[in-house]
């Protein structure tokens, strides 16, 4: 099984990285502190133990935290080797790929679906955070919660003003804005050294891929489509996808997109929009505007970014994201029976309370933020937050706009912020995010390669219209059949279709 649409691909278990992390016995109600173990990714510097963040936590939920940081490049591997020892924490933060999966499925994490209801902030949050979350139509964590309507535009409005160029709404459109940033000297240096937006390897790869999201926002699938009779088809063999195909295909013919997009690293091409030589950043979230705008001032002092998000003639249209960055599970090693399972739901609902959304969010008061007369916050220290909030920010629970005051922020970073919240009613879902296929799980790798190199032949013009038939061809034969039969068959079973 897995999921459909960047699947995260696992390396070889290694037996060296195998560290000591048993979740310790819950107490009885009333026999003082819960132990709490947790591992969790390291995001920047580990913090320092008994740090003012986890005291807050620890002195709010009545528990001891014992953190586990595990380095981001070793992430799956370790959870491989915790999941094949038995040897777990109480809670353990998951990727959302085969090893958890087969986890779940032989029964080593509780399943937490029917719990939900009973806990008032974890009840409290969209259906479809879960829903993406789930294995073979169960819910086996909690999300590390992620805007699902982030999706966005990040582009130089003052190039916009200055060519009288509108967001685009038609592949025509999209020709024109690119045409017109390359050809009619945006930055006035007299020179044809400026592109509208970049491509870049890996392009056509996860949630952010530019050409998705330019074929929703004209009424496509985002990466697969389902009809009333439950028929899955990828995006691929859609009119809108292959015409945005066609688009970029002309693009490049014409050189209006950069020629070297299949070597081309996405953090080099955001070097690129920073230095003021690119009006589009198509693979960014609402929440960009912030920093782009501060990257790009030292370069083009009089540079504007905005934001906004990919519409269509009908409005605005976009790729919804799966809402999380992985997720929270309960191991059954650790947490043996239902009266400690509950007490550890509690834990994961209180970081969800206002103090603690607080805590995470903005940190601790007078150090990383202040407050305004007016009940809103200011952050006060950057630097210290990143270094010191944003480890467990991005790894434990918490929703920017859910029990924390609002943040005072420059106009383009409230924007960002509001404009990712309020979107998540005009995301496209993928309806085969959590559906499950053999082959997939065994190659999928290799079938999106398929395609994902036929793309780039196609647009660089290697390959033809007939030439594309025959990669689809191939792609069938190779085992995409199968892959859409057995994806049918799973939508069937969770759906009843």
């Amino acid at each position: 099984m897995s999921r459909l649409g960047g699947i995260v691909v696992i390396g070889a278990m290694s037996a060296g990285l195998l560290a000591g992390c048993g979740g310790e016995k819950a107490p009885a109600a009333g026999e003082g502190k819960l132990p709490i173990s947790i591992s969790l990714m390291q995001v920047g510097d580990i913090p320092a133990k008994e740090n003012g963040i986890e005291k807050k936590i620890e002195e709010y939920t009545n528990t001891d935290v014992n953190v586990q940081w595990i380095p981001q490049s070793a992430f799956d591997d370790k959870v491989n080797v915790m999941v094949a020892s038995g040897e777990m924490p109480t809670i353990m933060r998951v990727n959302y790929v085969p090893t958890t999966f087969n986890a779940a499925k032989t029964g080593l994490f509780w399943e937490l679906g029917p719990y939900l209801k009973d806990y008032k902030n974890l009840s409290a949050q969209s259906d479809a955070y879960f829903n993406n979350i789930k294995i073979e139509g169960k819910v086996y964590g909690i999300p590390n919660f992620r805007d699902i309507g982030r999706t966005a535009i990040v582009y130089r409005k003052d190039w916009f003003d200055t060519l009288k160029l509108d967001i685009p709404k038609t592949l025509d459109d999209w020709y024109e804005v690119m045409r017109s940033i390359r050809k009619d000297d945006p930055d006035g240096n007299g020179k044809e050294d400026t592109y509208g937006a970049l491509l870049f390897k890996k392009y056509n790869e996860g949630v952010s891929s530019p050409l998705t999201r330019i074929a929703v926002s004209i009424g496509g699938v985002n990466k697969w489509g389902v009809d009333d009779a439950g028929k899955l088809t990828p995006e691929f063999l859609t009119t809108e996808y292959v015409d945005t195909m066609k688009l970029f295909k002309r693009l490049f013919s014409e050189g209006l997109i950069n020629s070297d997009f299949p070597a081309l690293d996405p953090s080099d091409a955001d070097k690129k929009m920073d230095s003021g030589l690119v009006g589009m950043k198509l693979n960014g979230v609402a929440q960009n505007g912030k920093s782009s705008q501060q990257r790009l001032t030292p370069n083009a002092p009089d540079g504007e970014i905005d934001v906004a998000p990919f519409q269509g003639t009908d409005g605005i249209r976009i790729a919804g994201e799966p809402g999380n960055y992985g997720m929270l599970v309960i191991p059954k090693a650790s947490v043996t029976d239902e009266e400690q399972l509950k007490q550890v739901l509690t834990f994961l609902d209180q970081l969800m309370d206002e103090e603690l959304s607080a805590l995470q969010l903005r940190g601790l008061l007078d150090v990383h933020y202040t407050k305004t007369a007016d009940g809103k916050t200011e952050l006060k220290d950057f630097d210290a937050y990143q270094r010191e909030v944003k480890p467990y920010r991005d790894n434990l629970l918490s929703i920017e706009g859910y029990n924390v005051p609002e943040l005072v922020d420059v106009p383009i970073g409230m924007k960002g912020t509001k404009m990712a919240r309020e979107n998540e009613q005009y995301a496209i879902a993928n309806p085969a995010l959590t559906l499950s296929s053999a082959i997939y799980t065994e190659r999928g790798q290799e079938l999106d390669q398929m395609i994902w190199d036929a793309q780039t032949k196609y647009i660089m013009g290697k390959i033809d219209d007939a030439g594309w038939e025959q990669e689809i061809a191939s792609w069938r034969k190779a085992g995409g059949n199968q892959l859409i039969t057995e994806l049918e068959a799973s939508y069937k079973e969770l759906n009843g279709k």
